[in-house]
């Protein structure tokens, strides 16, 4: 038996600047965290000559070509695993289309899984580009490469995209009060809302490939807003940090007309009036989670209950992409 840990992340800046569309002509930059809230992936050998897929749906086939799970198709292919007795179930502490990384979280999980199947030694910074090579090269997802990564790497983490594809990862350098801080400060709510991360960045790809000026103009101010966060956060400001959160959601918003809805900017200005003094919408946008940093947490968290909104708590994770059991 293997068993497989990836975390979710939740972005703390830049966010949209890892795709290629951009970061190939302009560089990208963001920062993102890793939280506690994980995609586990086992795997054991059974005793029937078949592959056993267990997601939200159930599959039985002879071969991994069979397979109708894009990713765990791919990557049994690109591992070239031929044994067919095996069974791989995935789980996760929070569902898909919730802005929180899963994808990229369930591809690193299922890569490490398998290398350790294998008996392969990969390092962090292979296992993340292994990842995005299924999800981007092979699946053609128009997605970046921010998920991958902090799933594999953990921490709260600095990442440049560079114009050569290459990746350069960096933990931020805060201080122990500025992390405590920051971990009991930041509150996520659930807003209800799924959506396919796919098909809110395809606009975004489409635009940048087109060197749409307003959309490059968007992430230059993004790519800004993330540096400026990155300096608030490693000299402590943290009042600076939660005020250019709401800086970065106002210019977020006007990427696309699926980013937010009115339930959603609505939530968004009760909980700015009631302690939150930054905030934005987790991932690619459309729903998912709202996250608002305050050091009002009782008040906050009365006003999003008010609304019907769940609250998931969590930490900070530093162990990245680990297996548990093997």
């Amino acid at each position: 038996m293997i068993i497989v840990r990836s975390p979710l992340r939740i972005s703390l800046g830049g966010g949209g600047t890892d795709l290629a569309s951009y970061y190939l002509d302009h560089g990208g930059f963001l920062i993102a965290a890793a939280i506690d809230r994980y995609v586990y992936i086992t795997l054991h050998e059974t005793f029937i000559d078949e592959i056993i897929v267990k997601y939200s749906k159930l599959e039985r086939v002879s071969s991994a070509d069979q397979i109708e799970h894009p990713i765990i198709r791919e990557c049994l292919k690109l591992l070239d695993i031929k044994r067919t007795n095996i069974e791989l179930t995935s789980m996760a502490d929070i569902p898909a289309g919730t802005g929180l990384g899963s994808s990229g979280s369930f591809t690193t999980a299922l890569l490490k899984t398998l290398h350790t199947y294998n008996k392969n030694i990969i390092t962090t910074h292979e296992l993340a580009e292994q990842a995005c090579h299924v999800e981007i090269d092979r699946l053609k997802e128009p997605i970046g490469k921010q998920d991958q990564y902090i799933a594999a790497y953990g921490g709260i983490t600095c990442f440049e995209f560079r114009k050569d594809h290459s990746v350069k990862a960096s933990a931020l350098d805060l201080s122990e009060e500025t992390r405590l801080d920051l971990e009991d400060n930041l509150l996520l709510f659930f807003t209800g809302y799924s959506r396919s991360a796919s098909s809110i960045l395809k606009e975004q790809d489409d635009k940048s490939k087109q060197n749409n000026a307003d959309m490059i103009q968007n992430l230059h101010f993004i790519k800004d807003i993330g540096k400026q966060s990155k300096t608030a956060l490693e000299t402590g400001n943290l009042h600076e940090f939660a005020r250019l959160m709401d800086v970065h959601w106002q210019e977020k918003k006007k990427r696309s007309s699926g980013m937010s809805n009115q339930k959603i900017n609505e939530w968004y200005d009760f909980a700015m009036q009631n302690g939150a003094l930054g905030g934005k919408l987790i991932g690619a946008g459309g729903g998912g989670f709202l996250m608002f940093y305050t050091e009002n947490k009782t008040k906050l968290r009365h006003a999003m209950m008010s609304l019907g909104l769940v609250e998931v708590r969590f930490r900070f994770d530093f162990e990245g992409t680990k297996v548990v059991i093997s």
